[in-house]
């Protein structure tokens, strides 16, 4: 860990946190307090989050194996943010996407009458403070929305052109959210715009 880059070392712990919000909510209670300097400082406590969270993936793994149902959680953020990684020709990182990803989500999720403010403001404040990005990089406009919503419907979790969602209602507990209307859709994508 002490080789890679500080951005490196931020995007990896998007997957981190993305299993406290989706499974282990005591992952983001380690978290709170912290900053990027106080992780990447303390050893012992980035040992424990990593240890969590390939605790977590191992877990639902293992509880679906063949990727039916329950393993989707693990795909929470990827919808959005593989449509990004890709448009961006992975100048983001895929932790970064990822990052983006978990707050468009959740704004789709709140847009809908799912989840509270609070819970969107959550995310906002976690992440950023493990210097990831809430936003989408400057070259991203209201002209990019179409292909990334062609992407989004050929994601691996759409069913057809009905596009699927890991959403979170409160740290460790997930839903899905199905369909949404195009226009929420978009208005999602605009509350990520730089």
């Amino acid at each position: 860990m002490q080789s890679l880059s500080r951005r490196d070392f931020a995007a990896g712990l998007a997957e981190v946190i993305k299993c406290g919000f989706i499974r282990d909510p005591e992952i983001l209670f380690l978290l709170e307090g912290q900053n990027l300097d106080s992780v990447i400082s303390n050893e012992s406590l980035t040992r424990n989050l990593i240890s969590r969270a390939v605790t977590v993936k191992a877990d639902v793994v293992n509880q679906d194996f063949k990727e039916s149902d329950l393993r989707e959680i693990l795909n929470y953020g990827h919808t959005f943010g593989h449509a990004i990684e890709s448009s961006s020709r992975y100048s983001l990182r895929h932790g970064e996407a990822v990052s983006i990803g978990m707050i468009y989500v959740a704004e789709l999720a709140a847009l809908s009458g799912l989840i509270p403010d609070d819970v969107v403001s959550m995310h906002r404040a976690i992440l950023l403070a493990m210097e990831l990005p809430i936003s989408l990089p400057n070259e991203f406009t209201v002209e990019n929305w179409p292909a990334l919503l062609t992407s989004m419907r050929s994601d691996k979790k759409a069913r057809g052109v009905v596009i699927r969602f890991v959403v979170v209602s409160a740290p460790g507990s997930v839903a899905r959210l199905e369909d949404p209307e195009e226009s929420i859709l978009k208005s999602a994508y605009e509350k990520v715009l730089p």
